[in-house]
């Protein structure tokens, strides 16, 4: 914007007021008054344009250096861009120090609705308003991705580029989650000033256990031996389909270690998947991480499911997110006969 700036012709303007005062006999003297007035307002107001509104701080370059990772990791499963949710985590909790983080662990200023974990009282709009309390910045940082994405207001968000941080700000904003009119720009400038989008390229992060927000000390350089995991060989990336999320197996993968992963055990997400702990889990499978719904999204409603070559019945309640046993109950003389090609299938 600066780049297209013309500098203007002051002394210009005070002929042309002189001219005025001539011409209708105001004495020169208040003109004179009113003109350095008038440059006076304009330069402090052009100074005050020029001027960034945020200046570095090596505290919120300390925040960035210390939760960069847990952003990269969040955006690699969710697609989130690292570089919001780092200017989200240092502006809502002013850089970890605000009462919230300190005291809740809470990064993001997410307030209770429905929450049923544990809480913290705290003023915001109102006095003693009710806001979610985490063990760990990583459980925050977590619930924050969980937040935006189980919320129907923020879906348009997800059909962005990880690395357009300047549509997702605005589109926070316009969803409102701030009511700041300028909370948008706030995040560009912070992005920006500390080139947080060059975390948005990310294909890897470092894989530690995250320290307590409570400690004050950070663990020195020797106990702090991280090692860099390659996002393409370890994590996979959450997607979310009917009210869940969903996850691609890769070769290799089974129940145990997609679950280790996940933060479950072993026998809760085969259980989800209707399937046994041991069973082996194909390249490109679907595998979903909570309990599936009764039947597919609402769009489906009516609009069978055609099956295709070596389809089953369980394959289809895969693909939607549905459980077999809804699905069953919705198609029981196909189910007794065995689905073939061709057949249409009630998913709704």
């Amino acid at each position: 914007m600066l780049n297209n700036f013309k500098p203007i012709d002051y002394f210009a303007y005070y002929n042309k007021l002189c001219i005025f005062a001539k011409e209708y006999a105001y004495p020169t003297c208040i003109m004179k008054r009113f003109f350095l007035l008038f440059l006076t307002s304009v330069l402090f107001l052009g100074s005050a344009v020029a001027s960034p509104r945020i200046k570095w701080n090596q505290t919120y370059q300390n925040y960035f250096n210390r939760y960069k990772d847990l952003a990269i990791r969040e955006m690699l499963r969710y697609g989130i861009p690292a570089s919001i949710t780092l200017a989200q985590g240092v502006l809502e909790s002013g850089a970890g120090l605000s009462r919230l983080a300190t005291l809740g662990n809470n990064h993001f200023g997410i307030k209770c609705h429905g929450w049923t974990g544990r809480t913290i009282s705290h003023d915001d709009d109102l006095n003693g308003e009710c806001f979610r309390a985490y063990d760990t910045p990583l459980e925050s940082y977590e619930d924050h991705s969980l937040f935006l994405t189980g919320r129907q207001r923020y879906s348009s968000l997800f059909r962005l580029s990880c690395k357009d941080y300047r549509g997702w700000a605005h589109g926070l904003k316009q969803a409102g989650y701030a009511t700041n009119p300028s909370y948008a720009y706030k995040l560009i400038e912070i992005i920006e000033l500390y080139q947080l989008y060059q975390y948005d390229n990310a294909t890897s992060y470092a894989f530690n256990d995250e320290p307590k927000q409570k400690e004050t000390r950070p663990k020195s350089t020797t106990t702090e031996r991280r090692k860099g995991f390659d996002v393409n060989s370890v994590i996979h990336q959450l997607r979310p389909y009917n009210q869940n999320f969903y996850l691609v197996a890769r070769s290799g993968d089974t129940f145990k270690s997609l679950a280790k992963e996940i933060g479950m055990s072993a026998h809760k997400l085969a259980r989800i998947n209707e399937r046994g702990t041991k069973d082996i889990i194909c390249d490109g499978e679907i595998i979903w991480t909570c309990k599936k719904q009764k039947r597919a999204p609402r769009e489906f409603k009516k609009r069978p499911h055609i099956v295709r070559s070596s389809e089953s019945l369980y394959d289809i309640a895969q693909k939607y997110g549905i459980r077999l046993k809804s699905l069953v109950k919705k198609n029981r003389r196909l189910a007794e006969q065995g689905v073939k090609v061709g057949d249409e299938v009630r998913i709704y």
